[in-house]
């Protein structure tokens, strides 16, 4: 049983190309619709949501204090080293599927299966998570009721259950109909960071920074962050669970990664980038300056304007601002979240009709799954599954308490992506890389030990609940993907 076998990396680069009698099966490729300002727009789409409306607060008041600030600069370092690995690899080969190409080119077909496992639990529990928060922050600016709209008390949510419709039909009209809105959503988005930036500066009180790293304290046994709630680093070595402190930050670190979790998305966009030589470098790289700038500037106002006790855990955005006598400021933050999230919802839907076509196109799903709309060009079959599956695990299931596994399985595609920079500079060495990532192999070492040392940072159960996602995964690639493989179906009839 051969599990590792490989992709060729030329066979990947042209796969795309038209076939006679293709477009008249419905295997049409992919449209070029896209420019580096769309790749942007797409990348700040999905990054910039969550992590400044809610984990900001969070993590300061329960891990790190002021030092969320170090918290955010830290995840932002490990997603750009990641990213200038992403930037070779989807520069030199752009296609669907991103990181699961990428490995499925250098390290075999089952570790190409798990990353692809893992993005799809990535981006559908994602966009659920944020589908969810969507809802409460309408319910709140429009003061709708919360027996349909709330995270807790709703036996069904009917907001996250439209949005995540409206937004998945968008995803299925067409890639630049989803360019046009998300990068509608990207302007509001960015001006009121920028606003609270400016504005929030005026109200920023020096002894509200001091100390910017909270003295460590120990956490009391059989609390929320001891035993299976702990870091497992911490469970590992048998060291007594604290927060604050340098602990706490690298704890906060690794759960606001969610806020960057998305950036790869934008690689999965390959295919339909009308140059991606140059615009994919410019699409990855310059999502993550623009968010990480924005993310150290909005949590350095947030803890400068009240104390990071007193922040709120859900919208602390819009609260600050409440609490400094600003109230309109903080309806039309409201606002702005609504919007930003928005993006990130749209952008995951549109990445995981792409990963559910490549995937179908190397046979691991049934070819159903790759059939391109002749008019709309988008992988409509595989979308409007995606839009089902997520419509109901937002509508029905509360599932803010998986949000950490969003991070493990980004770290752990970023690992692999590292990895397979290094195997393809020693096994293609004369491959055109119109990017090239600098100091290879330690730029990809050093990404991988980071990557690790975040992972490390999350609870054990949330490494639970990863391992048993992945043992599911491997079930459904022996019990269809391994037989149905395009390169077994190859192996089959060169032996016969």
């Amino acid at each position: 049983m051969d599990v590792l076998r490989k992709k060729n990396v030329d066979d990947v680069i042209h796969q795309n190309d038209e076939v006679p009698g293709d477009a008249d099966e419905g295997h049409g490729r992919l449209k070029k619709n896209l420019s580096a300002i769309d790749l942007i727009g797409f990348g700040i789409g999905i990054v910039i949501g969550t992590g400044i409306f809610t984990l900001t607060g969070l993590q300061a008041k329960e891990n790190a204090g002021p030092a969320v600030t170090i918290s955010f600069l830290i995840a932002g370092a490990v997603a750009l080293l990641a990213a200038l690995c992403y930037a070779e690899l989807a520069s030199a080969v752009p296609t669907a599927g991103s990181s699961y190409t990428y490995s499925y080119t250098t390290i075999g077909e089952i570790f190409a299966w798990i990353i692809a496992w893992d993005l799809i639990l990535e981006f559908a529990l994602g966009s659920a998570v944020v589908a969810r928060g969507w809802s409460g922050y309408v319910a709140g600016v429009f003061d709708l009721p919360e027996k349909w709209f709330a995270e807790e008390g709703s036996v069904v949510n009917v907001g996250a259950i439209a949005i995540v419709i409206l937004l998945g039909w968008v995803a299925m009209r067409g890639i630049r109909e989803s360019a046009w809105v998300t990068n509608g959503l990207v302007v509001i988005k960015v001006l009121v960071c920028v606003f609270v930036i400016a504005v929030g500066a005026f109200y920023v009180k020096t002894g509200n920074l001091v100390p910017f790293i909270p003295e460590s304290t120990p956490t009391a046994s059989g609390s929320e962050t001891s035993g299976l709630h702990a870091p497992l680093w911490q469970f590992l070595s048998g060291i007594e669970p604290a927060t604050f402190g340098i602990t706490g930050v690298f704890v906060a670190a690794a759960v606001v990664f969610f806020a960057y979790s998305g950036f790869e998305a934008v690689a999965n966009l390959g295919e339909e980038t009308k140059n991606p030589k140059r615009d994919m470098p410019l699409g990855l790289l310059g999502t993550l300056g623009i968010c990480t700038l924005l993310y150290v500037g909005v949590c350095l106002v947030l803890t400068g304007m009240v104390h990071y006790s007193d922040l709120s855990e859900g919208d602390a955005v819009a609260d600050v601002f409440d609490q400094v006598g600003l109230e309109w400021a903080g309806i039309l933050i409201g606002v702005a979240a609504v919007a930003g999230l928005t993006s990130v919802i749209l952008v995951d839907l549109v990445a995981m009709g792409r990963i559910g076509f490549a995937l179908a196109r190397d046979g691991l799903l049934p070819e159903a799954f790759r059939r391109i709309h002749p008019t709309w060009g988008t992988p409509v079959l595989m979308t409007g599954i995606t839009v089902v599956v997520v419509a109901l695990l937002a509508g029905f299931v509360p599932i803010s308490v998986l949000a950490e596994m969003v991070s493990i399985g980004t770290l752990f595609a970023f690992v692999v992506v590292a990895i397979a920079v290094i195997v393809l500079r020693r096994t293609e060495p004369d491959m055109n890389r119109p990017f090239r990532a600098p100091w290879v192999p330690i730029l990809p070492i050093v990404t991988v030990a980071a990557c690790l040392g975040l992972m490390a940072s999350l609870k054990v159960d949330t490494w639970l609940r990863f391992i048993v996602w992945l043992v599911l995964g491997l079930a459904v690639y022996f019990v269809y993907g391994y037989k149905h493989s395009r390169l077994n179906q190859v192996a089959e009839g060169e032996r016969s």
